[in-house]
């Protein structure tokens, strides 16, 4: 059994199809935000999509926790 949180996230990345796609989203914003940080200058609108993003990569960063808070709980008692 997994029991690290890396080792339960490496787990649920091969064996849970949601916490996957929730993963490769993540991943996606987290790219965007990238490329508008780089930049030396935001126009207003590229502020509000910069906000935006954070709070989307939030959003689904706490899903994932819970997804694992869920897998720790489900397996406690079976260890």
């Amino acid at each position: 059994m997994a029991s690290s949180p890396q080792d339960i996230r490496v787990h649920l990345m091969a064996t849970d199809e949601h916490f996957r796609e929730l993963a490769d989203q993540h991943k996606t914003y987290d790219e965007q935000l990238q490329q508008l940080t780089n930049r030396p200058y935001l126009s207003d609108q590229e502020r509000v999509e910069e906000t935006r993003l954070k709070k989307l990569k939030l959003r689904l960063k706490d899903e994932m926790e819970q997804i694992i808070r869920q897998y720790k709980r489900d397996h406690a008692s079976v260890a």
